[in-house]
């Protein structure tokens, strides 16, 4: 793996489990992994409770906007993890991919948004731990 590691996180709309992952991994991480997420069908804006949730944490995730699911996305990535996209990825060889099955925040109130974030949290500090213990 690279001495910067690249991490995609990829679901379907990008608007709220992968803006979320993300967040955590840049905020927990900081310099020592590359970030990137998309989806395969992006909405035109961040789900405005998943902003909420996170800003609780202390992380602001408002300014990041969805963006399409592109394979030089996927060939750039040293990790890809996709939350439920089912085949929408395409696979390249070499690569690790994972698939965190997570339940869809969209829609739903902070207290389920709270307990999706707090699970993408402890997945995404044991991915850190595996990656780049550095910044552990």
């Amino acid at each position: 793996m690279a001495e910067k590691p690249t991490v995609l996180f990829v679901c379907v709309h990008n608007a709220g489990r992968s803006q979320i992952a993300a967040g955590y991994l840049q905020a927990l991480a900081g310099d020592h992994v590359e970030v990137l997420s998309a989806g395969s069908e992006p909405k035109d804006r961040i789900n405005p409770v998943a902003i909420e949730a996170m800003a609780e944490e202390g992380i602001d995730i408002a300014g990041a906007t969805p963006k399409i699911l592109t394979v030089d996305a996927v060939r750039e990535s040293d990790v890809v993890i996709t939350m439920g996209c089912g085949d929408a990825c395409p696979i390249f060889p070499g690569k690790r991919y994972e698939d965190w099955e997570l339940e869809d925040p969209a829609g739903k109130s902070i207290e389920t948004v709270r307990r999706v974030r707090d699970d993408i949290r402890g997945r995404v500090e044991a991915l850190i731990a595996e990656i780049a213990p550095a910044a552990a």
